[in-house]
């Protein structure tokens, strides 16, 4: 009988991604039996979890134990699979310094947390924390593979290739599938119909195809449909998730003027470009219907929420799960089981995609089975995919670099870059802007930029 996998989880205070994560691993039968570790610097957060995760366990007839740590190393000794969720510094008081000094310059942002000065900022915060977790797994579980789910993915991940490449690591994110999904229903077809091939970057990879199953057993592009429906009104539908504020305008305006359609959503894409939030201009925030300030509004939601259901879980004799949309499980089980798996992740540039930087961070599909993770070949994008991605992979660069030689002149040089913040600010109000934040973060960011 095969033996079970160790799965520490580093951030498990994150209750409900930990819910949707291990949901999904104690429903497959290889995995049943794991030993989970859970870890997170807050005791009270990480109880919280513990009570969530035995629930599920009893729920679902998994076999294995739970540990609890508040220490990294104990958690991770042995490891088999690290799972990393956590947000440095988090909505108090860093997403809030990140907003509220960005409006100050006259620079309105809606998410944040992927580029823009927002986005940089995080991955300064957040960089060194996961090169923390490499340094002990190079120690503690040399073999094991990291599985991050934190923002900036594409630089998060860039950064540990850079500093740790023998760590086996994919960058995970749940938008390629997701926006699957959201196509799908907006064309009322079954997503299980759907084949689709993409590529590029996270948060900014395109379908290179996309297409439905016909009655025949053939498959057909879906391009046309959704086109029609877009210019009928009858796409995009509200939000899957019941926020009404992000309609899914910009996406859909995009992919008129791009010919792909691409993956993350609207209220993300319009601030990794400069076209759609610029001051002044009221009429294109109204016309794309641009949710601005949306991600410290999430954030405040979603807490409430997740009291919310924290609470319900408690009480709950069992918790009942249906399977996330997450690779997560999938990976896991792949790997340890042999049976292979295709998922799409975030992985070093070796040569997949030709016209996009060698050794950047990009997102392609990728089979995973019992010799890990393993990257397919892409090829060409459209030239014209390729060149909107570059203007973000420009910012990705440099922020690595910074980092890596930790060079504060890299991090202006990232902020000047921006597709957004350049097209909004001047040379000397980037630098201000710049100085700002870093001074008002403070000693969440590392000693040489307060140097």
């Amino acid at each position: 009988m095969m033996s079970a996998p160790k799965i520490a989880f580093i951030g498990a205070g994150s209750t409900i991604f930990v819910k949707n994560i291990l949901g999904d691993v104690f429903q497959r039968p290889a995995l049943k039996a794991a030993h989970i570790a859970l870890m997170d610097i807050d005791p009270v957060r990480l109880e919280e979890s513990h009570i969530v995760v035995r629930k599920l366990m009893e729920s679902t007839g998994a076999t294995g134990n739970i540990t609890c740590h508040t220490g990294q190393r104990e958690a991770l000794n042995g490891a088999d699979f690290v799972v990393v969720a956590f947000q440095i510094g988090g909505y108090q008081p860093c997403t809030v310094t990140d907003f509220e000094i960005c409006k100050r310059h006259g620079l309105e942002q809606t998410i944040a947390d992927t580029l823009g000065p927002g986005g940089i900022m995080r991955a300064l915060r957040t960089i060194p924390h996961l090169w923390r977790i490499c340094e002990d797994m190079t120690e503690l579980c040399p073999e094991a593979t990291l599985l991050n789910y934190v923002n900036p993915m594409a630089m998060n991940t860039w950064a540990i290739y850079a500093r740790y490449p023998h760590i086996k690591q994919i960058g995970l994110c749940h938008s390629v599938q997701g926006t699957a999904e959201e196509l799908a229903r907006d064309l009322d077809i079954d997503p299980a119909d759907l084949r689709y091939r993409c590529a590029g970057i996270n948060h900014m990879a395109f379908y290179l195809s996309l297409e439905k199953k016909t009655a025949q057993g053939d498959y057909t592009s879906v391009y046309p449909d959704l086109l029609e429906a877009y210019a009928q009104g009858r796409a995009p539908k509200a939000s899957m998730h019941g926020n009404l504020r992000c309609p899914n305008i910009v996406r859909y305006e995009m992919f008129k003027k791009l010919g792909h359609f691409v993956t993350e959503s609207s209220e993300h894409f319009a601030e990794y470009t400069p076209w759609f939030i610029k001051p002044g201009r009221q009429d294109l925030i109204d016309r794309y219907q641009i949710p601005l300030d949306e991600y410290p509004k999430r954030c405040v939601e979603q807490l409430d929420n997740w009291h919310k259901d924290l609470a319900a879980y408690q009480q709950a004799e069992r918790i009942d799960v249906s399977p996330s949309r997450e690779y997560a499980s999938a990976i896991m089980n792949a790997i340890w089981t042999g049976t292979p798996e295709v998922i799409y992740g975030n992985v070093r540039n070796d040569g997949l995609i030709d016209n996009l930087p060698e050794g950047c961070c990009v997102e392609v599909p990728c089979l995973v089975d019992a010799n890990g993770i393993q990257p397919t070949h892409i090829g060409r994008l459209p030239a014209h995919l390729a060149a909107l991605m570059q203007t973000n992979i420009n910012v990705q660069t440099l922020v690595t670099q910074a980092v890596l030689n930790e060079n504060k002149n890299d991090v202006y040089y990232a902020a000047l870059l921006d597709p957004h913040t350049a097209a909004v600010l001047s040379i000397d109000e980037i630098y201000a802007l710049t100085d700002d934040l870093i001074a008002a973060h403070g000693d969440w960011l590392p000693d040489w930029l307060h140097s």
